[in-house]
């Protein structure tokens, strides 16, 4: 693939791939990590940025109605 026409996903990928091609072990404990409390890039490289916007706004809405009522 043309790295010109290569998403920020894609590059993303490949790059874990590589790594892992390269330190197999070394990546082990990241990746359960990973797994078990998950990974707050992935989920924003994943919404973009307007939907990590919409998050933190909802997130701050949330809290503020928390507060009001607690």
């Amino acid at each position: 693939m043309d790295s010109r026409k290569e998403t920020p996903a894609d590059k993303r990928e490949r790059f874990r791939q590589e790594e892992l091609k390269n330190n197999p072990f070394g990546t082990f404990s990241d990746g359960v990590n990973r797994a078990e409390f998950g990974n707050f890039a992935d989920l924003v490289g994943r919404m973009g940025w307007k939907g990590t916007g919409i998050l933190i706004l909802l997130l701050v809405i949330g809290y503020a109605v928390y507060k009001l009522l607690f």
